[in-house]
């Protein structure tokens, strides 16, 4: 399978996506998720949320939900932007011709 710059680019891109995913993605998504949670179990079982069992699993997988969801943003959005970079930087890249077509020239 070929490498070309691009591909490169995107696997790289992923990377910076999760580190910023863990600087800034992290609470945020937990806090949104928390929130999400803490309406549907509000919807579901009237507000205030008691404190049993089913609404703190409900907050919770809102929350878990909100951290995926955030993970997930970052993630693609920075492959995305690392392979449109190495578009670019292939785009912008001399070409080199093989051997035989440099004598033929």
């Amino acid at each position: 399978m070929k490498r070309t710059i691009a591909n490169k680019a995107a696997l790289v891109g992923a990377g910076v996506g999760v580190a910023l995913f863990a600087l800034f993605g992290l609470l945020p998504g937990s806090f949104l998720g928390g929130v999400m949670g803490l309406n549907i179990a509000g919807l579901l079982f009237g507000h205030p949320v008691s404190s049993a069992v089913l609404p703190r699993l409900i907050v919770a997988l809102g929350m878990l939900l909100g951290v995926m969801v955030a993970g997930a943003v970052f993630v693609v959005a920075g492959s995305a932007a690392g392979w449109l970079v190495g578009l670019a930087v292939e785009a912008l890249r001399p070409v080199k011709l093989p051997k035989e077509e440099k004598a033929k020239v």
